[in-house]
């Protein structure tokens, strides 16, 4: 049937819906619901059989939903309802959670239930657990209720009236630290529950900041509050008992000021941690939960494991460089095959545009970023003594798909999507993707591809070979799913064929030209201030709404 998706944002959830409905055989037009009229107007263009909300942040016009069935996917049980609903799971700890889809009426997430899913919340932040646990379940919930729909037969089941069970938003006089008494434990439930937005806004190092992201530290304490290191751009903040890890900062907006944006913590607070110490992580390490770095290294059974998890996806200049050089010690090590990634979330969503944004000159940062990445890639792509597993447990785009793809392997959990494009940044690409992807998928479904600029779910990355191997799992599984396939993969008598093939292939390609022909047209984009990259950039990292984009899906890259 066809169905309209109508989204406050095109964010990781609204991307994998519409994925997932298309590969179901439904026809999918997606409409951004940030006024009214342009949602009645999607309805009179599209005659959709259903309208379909993923993620919704104001009502569906009452002429719309009292016509047309309207189903509002809710990230909370049967029963629970507010606009900060997954907040308060965290916040409060819930160990389980649910995902509801009602029917859209007058009165906010009291329809009609079509269908409700379970699943567990894990001790992660509140984004991981929306594109991940809650993503798996909104989405077998859509499935199920838009099977019941199209059945026919099928009637909805009236919630309890009455809106006692509607908890309020979930303000900053809630989420507020109080250095001086909170535990770790407690200070990562609150940061947790308010990552990735709105943040928690806290003041030190004499301004007011929003922090974004939290993780525990076992082994570095002082004065609560202090920060007391630094480590890959983020910064570490003593507690009662302990410390934790803060990697980003947005500073609080100055009344009609700009918009802020988040960064790197040691970027936005440049200048005033000259006498914190910066504490590196340890390269080659099994397992240590008592601290936490963006990069680690473990061995097992004659297999490498390089994983790395950068925020939102992003990889700035910095963590380029930074993985770069962690790519190369693991490649120093005895092993036959090396994986990539892995951990929970996103693999990577390629250059840093919030870094490249802030830069005195955002042209040559993106140009720094660009080569970075290339550098990154290159050494993957020429890597001929082991093979190169590329394991996604979540989302990956434009230049994060293209190193990915670098691998010999590519390994994705059920429920990843991709964004094998660049063109709705304003782009042409790097990251030698004019060789990777039509080496992968044929030159005429890499052009498609391109030019269509829609995310692709597992299942259709698998079809086309963008994939070779979807992993059907829970994301709490997934590296373990992935640990037992590669050591499998590393003790086959076939791999050293393999390997010996592969140094022979290397040696006749010239990657090179594919290089040098993709950075003079990205050079040309970077140098040129008036090109709409840079106006596209901005709006994205300012989260503003270009004014054409009300029906397109601006941003390549999942937003939360």
């Amino acid at each position: 049937m066809h169905i309209l998706l109508v989204a406050s944002a095109f964010n990781s959830l609204t991307q994998r819906v519409q994925a997932e409905l298309r590969d179901h055989g439904h026809s999918v037009a997606v409409q951004l619901a940030h006024e009214e009229e342009p949602v009645r107007e999607a309805v009179r263009r599209e005659c959709p059989a259903l309208v379909v909300a993923p993620y919704l942040k104001t009502a569906i016009p009452r002429d719309v939903w009292s016509v047309h069935t309207c189903l509002v996917v809710h990230p909370g049980p049967v029963g629970d309802r507010g606009p900060s609903s997954l907040d308060w799971a965290v916040h409060e700890g819930a160990d389980r959670w649910g995902v509801t889809v009602l029917q859209a009426n007058a009165e906010m997430d009291a329809g009609d239930v079509w269908a409700s899913v379970t699943c567990p919340l894990p001790p992660v932040g509140k984004s991981d657990l929306y594109r991940n646990e809650i993503s798996d379940a909104a989405v077998a919930a859509v499935l199920l209720a838009v099977g019941r729909f199209a059945s026919g037969t099928y009637t909805p089941m009236p919630q309890a009236s009455g809106g006692e069970s509607c908890r309020p938003l979930f303000r900053q006089s809630l989420r507020r630290i109080d250095w001086r008494s909170d535990s770790t434990a407690t200070v990562v439930r609150k940061l947790r529950a308010a990552d990735s937005q709105p943040g928690v806004l806290d003041e030190f190092l004499g301004g007011e900041w929003f922090l974004h992201g939290g993780y525990p530290e076992s082994r570095l304490g002082g004065r609560p509050g202090d920060v007391v290191a630094t480590r890959d751009g983020a910064i570490c903040r003593a507690t009662t008992d302990g410390a934790v890890w803060i990697p980003e900062l947005r500073p609080r907006r100055a009344p009609g000021g700009p918009a802020t944006f988040k960064l790197p913590a040691t970027s936005a607070a440049a200048g005033r941690l000259r006498t914190v110490p910066e504490r590196p992580a340890p390269p080659h390490r099994t397992g240590d939960g008592g601290t936490w770095s963006e990069i680690g290294y473990r061995e097992e059974a004659g297999t490498g494991f390089l994983s790395f998890s950068f925020r939102g996806g992003a990889m700035s200049t910095a963590q380029c460089r930074r993985l770069l050089r962690a790519y190369r010690f693991a490649c120093s090590r005895p092993t036959s095959v090396l994986v990539i990634g892995g951990g929970r979330d996103f693999f990577s969503n390629g250059i840093h545009l919030n870094v490249i944004e802030a830069a005195a000159d955002p042209g040559a940062e993106s140009w720094a970023n660009i080569n970075a990445m290339d550098d990154l890639v290159e050494a993957v792509l020429t890597t001929a003594d082991r093979l190169v597993v590329a394991a996604l447990a979540g989302n990956a785009a434009a230049g994060g798909v293209m190193l990915a793809l670098a691998a010999d392997e590519v390994w994705c959990r059920a429920g990843a999507v991709l964004n094998p494009h660049y063109r709705l940044m304003g782009l042409y690409g790097s990251e030698y993707w004019t060789y990777t992807l039509p080496r992968r998928v044929g030159a005429p479904a890499a052009e498609r591809l391109m030019r269509d600029a829609l995310p692709v779910s597992s299942t259709a990355a698998h079809r086309l070979g963008l994939v070779d191997r979807v992993i059907p799992c829970a994301p709490r599984s997934f590296d373990s799913e992935v640990g037992a396939l590669a050591t499998r993969l590393a003790a086959l008598p076939a791999t050293q064929s393999r390997i010996h093939a592969k140094k022979t292939e290397r040696d006749r390609v010239d990657l090179a030209p594919y290089r040098d022909a993709e950075l003079v047209r990205m050079r040309r984009i970077f140098a040129d201030p008036h090109h709409p990259y840079h106006g596209l950039r901005r709006a994205f990292v300012r989260k503003e709404r270009p004014a054409s984009a009300t029906s397109v899906p601006r941003p390549p890259f999942p937003q939360g």
